[in-house]
């Protein structure tokens, strides 16, 4: 018996935590050749009740969540993107591997979820995943075209500088909001962090500023990679990053302490590049 969504989310979480990206290799391939399964796994997911990226967080369909997706491979994992342009979702690189087939979810009226293809996929050349499990900056950059242009794309842009502990940034996924459970995925949520320690172009570590990442608080977890990071600049919503990964409180295993982010300052020529060749047209201010 092929099992739902979520509860073969739930058997690996602990394994795929330095990813936030979840799920058994095969397991999902297995419902990806079984639609009808597959459709019901994520349904069970979007209706769970949840109240958090992790920490405390609020359902955010309004806003900045109206430009953020879901991306399912048949690996097993699920991620977060972002529309960029009518058909192009930026997210991670770590999230879209080679060898494995890639969708976007999408939700009707009724909360149903469809599953529509992806065009074509490009990872950042440079990216290095060990330098990623290692916390390490690296080139964690990913973009994935649509066969289908949906509304809303959110602009690209460059942090502020100067660069510096305690500036504001807005996170935003579909990942899950308890540790081990894949039920309390599959809703966009947005949390309000703070930049720590010493922010640069590489990599910006954020922590809720309630907490300061000594105990549980308010950041991403498994799912919310790829997820964007929204900075206010005259008064609207630029995304700056990408989500990369997590740490629990105190550099521990999980989440709710250190949100990894991989800032686009190095790779917005790569996408802009990229889009062109696509034939995208990125979101304009």
């Amino acid at each position: 018996m092929t099992p739902s969504f979520p509860a073969f989310v739930s058997s690996y979480l602990v394994l795929s935590y330095p990813l936030l990206a979840i799920g058994p290799v095969g397991a999902i391939s297995a419902v990806m050749r079984n639609l009808a399964g597959m459709i019901a796994g994520l349904a069970l997911v979007v209706s769970a009740p949840a109240w958090a990226i992790v920490g405390g967080a609020p359902p955010s369909a309004d806003g900045v969540g109206r430009s953020v997706v879901t991306i399912v491979g048949s690996r097993g994992n699920f991620c977060t993107g972002t529309l960029i342009a009518p058909d192009l979702v930026l997210s991670v690189a770590h999230c879209v591997g080679p060898g494995a087939t890639y969708k976007i979810v999408e939700y009707g009226a009724d909360r149903q979820p469809q599953l529509k293809d992806v065009k074509k996929i490009a990872a950042h050349p440079d990216f290095n995943m060990q330098a990623m499990l290692a916390h390490r900056a690296t080139a964690d950059v990913s973009l994935l075209q649509l066969e289908t242009p949906k509304k809303n794309p959110s602009l690209i842009g460059l942090p502020r500088t100067p660069l510096a502990a305690g500036n504001p940034f807005t996170i935003a996924g579909v990942g899950v909001t308890v540790r081990g459970d894949g039920r309390s995925g599959g809703v966009v949520r947005t949390a309000d962090l703070v930049a720590t320690g010493q922010p640069g172009t590489l990599q910006i570590r954020l922590v809720d500023p309630a907490a300061g990442g000594g105990r549980a608080g308010l950041g991403a977890c498994t799912g919310d990679s790829g997820g964007p990071v929204f900075e206010d600049q005259q008064g609207k919503p630029v995304i700056i990053g990408v989500i990369s990964w997590s740490t629990g409180p105190n550099g521990t295993g999980g989440c709710g302490g250190l949100t990894g982010i991989t800032p686009l300052t190095l790779y917005r020529d790569w996408i802009v590049q990229t889009a062109r060749q696509w034939g995208s047209v990125l979101a304009a201010p």
